[in-house]
């Protein structure tokens, strides 16, 4: 697994839902608004790393999945999706 240099090397070993969990909980804890400034600064970047780690991994998950086609002659065939921002 390649590492993002904008994403910690400790995000970028996280599954989808362990950073989504991570994410929803950090968003819970700005939203309570109770953490010191530098805190919820912290918290808001380490943030944004899980949103782009989660990103990356819908995208990654996207590339995998291939449509199935049936053609007018009845044959069936495989078409790779895309990621579709």
């Amino acid at each position: 697994m390649t590492t993002s240099p904008s994403i910690p090397a400790d995000i970028s070993v996280l599954s989808f839902e362990d950073a989504l969990a991570e994410l929803e909980r950090i968003v819970r804890q700005l939203e309570d608004g109770r953490a010191k400034l530098d805190d919820a600064i912290t918290a808001y970047e380490r943030g944004t790393a899980l949103k782009r780690h989660c990103e990356g991994k819908l995208r990654e998950a996207q590339a995998k999945i291939d449509r199935i086609t049936i053609a007018a002659d009845g044959t069936v065939g495989v078409e790779a999706v895309g990621w579709e921002a």
